[in-house]
């Protein structure tokens, strides 16, 4: 599934990136027949300006509303406060297959609390039942057109919280005679969080008020697992208004 959906993101991404370039490239081809004169040519590159605000610093400030697919999987919302200053929020469903391992691990620690310990306990399997996640990030914007026009290289740094419901299942042996084995389970919800460090790309030169960005972020838990840190992060669409 989190294939499938990246592979998307990159199809909807090469389609603008695509239609922009042939929809310019067809502007030019058509001033060029136009009679060729500097007054045409003029006046028509001044109605094919960029639609997109980003690229324009006096359009400031306006904001962002789009899908974010990766770790995690979210609605994201940014405002766009200055031409290097920027909030974003982003809320949605962690990519629990990814921390499977992680899980795993912790099961050993809850059974000592959740079981008796008259005989041994094996681990069958856990259900991840919700896991929410909440972002918010302060960015810093630096304009990269010297790469491409309309690119901006970003940083920032805010809060994560993580909310996590998880069903356990295992398997109880006695130590009687009888080697009976019973199937069992309990439930654990998991709240943490901790400081999130943040880079990525974003590209808006289109001529629809839209924005594609990338970004890997860098998780710290500094409540449920103190140390423990984690690589998220993504890419996704944005649309943008004033």
């Amino acid at each position: 599934m989190r294939l499938k959906n990246s592979l998307i993101l990159v199809f909807l991404v090469g389609f603008l990136l695509t239609y922009d370039a042939f929809s310019q490239q067809m502007k030019r081809r058509t001033y060029k027949q136009d009679n060729g004169s500097a007054y045409k040519m003029r006046s028509s590159k001044s109605k094919s300006k960029i639609a997109c605000p980003i690229v324009d610093p006096s359009q400031y400030p306006f904001h962002g509303i789009g899908i974010k697919l990766g770790d995690p999987f979210a609605i994201t919302y940014k405002f766009y406060l200055s031409e290097h200053f920027g909030i974003a929020i982003d809320f949605g469903k962690a990519s629990s297959g990814l921390y499977n391992r992680y899980y795993r691990e912790k099961f050993d620690e809850y059974i000592n609390v959740d079981t008796a310990q008259e005989g041994s306990v094996s681990y069958l399997t856990h259900i991840v039942n919700a896991d929410w996640v909440g972002e918010l990030k302060f960015l810093w914007h630096f304009d990269a057109k010297g790469i491409t026009p309309g690119l901006k290289v970003y940083f920032g740094v805010g809060p994560e919280i993580k909310s996590t419901q998880l069903t356990y299942q295992y398997i109880y042996s006695s130590n009687s005679n009888d080697d009976v084995n019973e199937l069992g389970e309990f439930d654990r919800k998991r709240s943490t969080f901790g400081p999130q460090l943040t880079l990525g790309i974003e590209y808006s030169y289109f001529q629809i008020p839209i924005s594609a960005f990338m970004e890997v972020e860098l998780f710290n838990d500094v409540s449920l697992d103190p140390g423990w840190r984690r690589f998220e992060g993504g890419a996704g669409l944005r649309y943008i208004f004033r």
